[in-house]
């Protein structure tokens, strides 16, 4: 088998995926399978569906995935994210454009315990959405900063999209959580003082709020606690090498069902919708993961990942036209699937691209998933644009997706500062041990 094969294989099957409308997990794992079938045999086939998968899902390191999405969902029935608002609102809400700037800080702290955009999005519309209506922000301003604020869920750690890029690549979870955690502020920071300035350059776009006093900000930080102890047994654990990844994600469900159940808002009922949540997701997810196992092995037999690394690294170019070349197709490929199934799907070929040209691994997969949440709230896609245009109802999708154009710009000038300081993500990842 060649690597013409390989890559006329994936042709195919990237059809399928955008014209059958099949699941993406399916079509990877049924693309894998009948490619072996092709290239080797069915012998060979069975052989790898039977030994890779069981390899894979036998894995302890795999558990991360429930543990951190049942964390967050227990948080989500558990309505911290009306008590970070609560407390943003009271040190941004005055300013000009505040609402929107808590919004985008609210949206942060939430995803520091919550690791999904769609959770985030949903969550915040229904807390966000009242309040910048009842002081008459305009819809533009309202429904781009939440879609916006609510991919930060994907680079704030912990991620799920930066566990399973930690999962497929052997990379280490810990450090990933620690090299993504500054750029992630700097993303959010970066979006805030975009509505800011939104609003400063047309201020019908977000007037002001009523001031809240100096003791009326210090009373609102208690609000905060939950997500402060959450985010801090995470990530101190993990730097001091006490908890493995996955034991961090445990203790944090464990500390996470205990504030519900002390700030008496987990509900047997709600418990309940979290465990069933938690279960469709991650089994989402780990077709998602099986899939691409299956297909990353055709590739491996193919050898067309190795093929394009070497050509690639030949090439008469700079490293950072390359890297940048790359960066390009993911931003477009997010537009037109979801940007997890499509990372998975482009890994393989990639990554070794990325180690060939002399990237570090974590470094890299930190960028991966800046560009990722782009895929969230770009057309056709973008799913948390969905999730707000669906929530508000008064709110066109057409009005979401020019709202989250004013902040596209972040995106682009993250990966720019991330470019020209990589230490930002290679001082943090190296301070863990793991």
């Amino acid at each position: 088998m060649t690597p013409i094969d390989g890559l006329t294989w994936t042709l195919l099957m990237l059809c399928s995926m955008l014209f059958l409308r099949i699941p993406v997990g399916f079509v990877l794992g049924i693309f894998g399978f009948f490619g072996i079938i092709y290239g080797v045999s069915l012998k060979a086939a069975l052989n790898m569906v039977g030994t890779d998968l069981w390899q894979t899902f036998s894995a302890y390191g795999l558990t991360v995935i429930p543990m951190f999405i049942l964390m967050g969902q227990i948080c989500f029935y558990s309505q911290v994210n009306e008590r970070l608002y609560k407390t943003a609102y009271s040190w941004f809400g005055s300013v000009r454009g505040g609402l929107a700037i808590t919004t985008i800080m609210a949206c942060a702290g939430f995803s520091a315990i919550c690791g999904s955009n769609t959770a985030t999005a949903a969550t915040m519309t229904a807390v966000a959405l009242p309040e910048m209506k009842r002081y008459r922000y305009d819809p533009l301003l309202i429904s781009g900063s939440i879609a916006a604020g609510s991919t930060l869920g994907v680079v704030i750690p912990p991620s799920v999209v930066l566990v399973v890029y930690g999962i497929y690549t052997g990379v280490s979870i810990g450090k990933l959580f620690f090299g993504s955690f500054m750029p992630g502020l700097i993303l959010a920071g970066i979006m805030a003082g975009t509505a800011f300035l939104m609003c400063l350059s047309r201020p019908k776009l977000g007037p002001g709020g009523p001031k809240t006093s100096l003791l009326g900000k210090i009373k609102a930080i208690p609000d905060a606690i939950d997500m402060v102890l959450l985010f801090g047994i995470i990530m101190v654990s993990l730097y001091a090498g006490i908890f493995t990844p996955s034991e961090a994600g445990a203790a944090g469900s464990v500390v996470a069902i205990l504030i519900g159940i002390f700030r008496r808002k987990l509900t047997c009922g709600a418990f309940f919708k979290a465990i069933v949540d938690t279960l469709r997701v991650s089994c989402m997810i780990f077709m998602l993961i099986a899939g691409a196992t299956l297909f990353g092995r055709f590739l491996a037999v193919t050898r067309l990942p190795y093929v394009v690394a070497e050509w690639v690294a030949s090439l008469p170019y700079p490293a950072w036209v390359i890297l940048w070349s790359m960066l390009v197709i993911y931003i477009i490929g997010g537009c037109v699937m979801d940007a997890l199934a499509f990372l998975l799907i482009t890994i393989p070929i990639f990554f070794p691209v990325a180690q060939k040209l002399g990237y570090d691994p974590i470094w890299f997969g930190v960028v991966l998933t800046v560009v990722t949440t782009m895929g969230a709230v770009t057309p056709p896609v973008g799913i948390s644009a969905y999730i707000v245009s669906g929530m508000s109802k008064e709110i066109p999708l057409s009005v979401v997706f020019k709202g989250v154009l004013f902040f596209l710009p972040s995106y682009i000038l993250t990966l720019l500062i991330l470019n020209l300081f990589p230490s930002l993500v290679t001082f943090f990842s190296g301070l863990v041990k793991y």
